[in-house]
């Protein structure tokens, strides 16, 4: 694994402000959002209106990737986000969420998720998580994925590379009439294969109007998740892999994870609609 020095907080710029013009979720401004008391089964018109966010969140997430070099901020990451997505009718989801003061989540190497962006430069050999979500039409979609900066050794780009794939194997195991629970199955077993860590206390999620339904997806054979899968549910799956342990430590910003071991972690998300057959990804660029 990569012998780079551990990441430690950098300097916050000014909170970025928002046209006026733009719809704000309900949260923004208060300690917590209002809690979700609506179905997992949306609408169609619902629907429609998430693969628009979907869109534009996984359109502003490449469009701040596409600036990841060695010598580039995570803070500037955050700002080619934020303007793509009001540049597009978008408020970035996370802005405000309980407090967060960022428009994206940038973690890099050890951390696991929720990473603020700030002055940290990116270094050669970086693994760097962006997270987006955007909120428009009443409605959010979110999605995450894991990039690689400048020459990575191969241990990371493995990491990053079978994550992406656990994702992708997830998405294909959703089907109606099944358990939440085949999800984490094949996740975790997938990950063993390679001896990975997963991630157990941070989820995938229900959202639609509500950047965080209640709705619970674990990347683990949870024997609790016995949600039963139906056409119409939307949700997230994110799983969280890691090259050793899957517990983790707290920075005192309260919201930065990192690895209890600090060994590095890659994630990827996407944001699904339940289909009579299988489920349609909505976090399409």
């Amino acid at each position: 694994m990569s012998g780079q020095s551990l990441l430690v907080p950098g300097e916050l710029s000014p909170v970025r402000s928002v046209p006026g013009n733009i719809r704000r979720p309900e949260y923004v401004g208060k300690p917590a959002p209002a809690p979700y008391t609506g179905p997992e089964v949306q609408s169609a018109e619902t629907i429609e209106a998430m693969r628009v966010a979907g869109r534009i969140a996984a359109q502003a997430m490449e469009e701040a990737a596409k600036h990841i070099a060695p010598g580039v901020t995570t803070d500037e990451l955050d700002r080619v986000a934020h303007e793509y997505m009001c540049d597009h009718g978008a408020y970035p989801s996370t802005l405000g969420y309980r407090g967060f003061p960022k428009s994206l989540c940038s973690s890099l190497n050890e951390v696991i998720c929720h990473g603020i962006p700030d002055s940290t430069v990116l270094r050669d050999g970086d693994i760097v998580n962006l997270d987006v979500t955007a909120y428009i039409g009443g409605v959010h979609g979110d999605n995450n994925a894991t990039y690689l900066c400048g020459e990575v050794d191969e241990e990371s780009r493995l990491l990053v590379e079978r994550t992406r794939e656990a994702l992708n194997r997830a998405i294909k195991a959703v089907k109606p009439g099944r358990q939440i629970n085949v999800i984490g199955r094949v996740i975790e077993s997938y990950a063993k294969r390679f001896g990975y860590g997963v991630v157990r206390d941070f989820t995938g999620h229900g959202i639609n109007s509500s950047f965080h339904s209640g709705l619970i997806i674990p990347h683990y054979d949870s024997p609790h998740a016995t949600t039963v899968i139906e056409p119409g549910m939307t949700f997230t799956i994110e799983p969280m892999l890691t090259l050793g342990t899957h517990e983790y430590d707290m920075w005192e910003d309260g919201w930065t994870v990192v690895t209890k071991d600090r060994k590095r972690t890659a994630q990827f998300e996407h944001t699904l609609v339940v289909t009579d057959t299988g489920a349609e990804v909505l976090t399409l660029p």
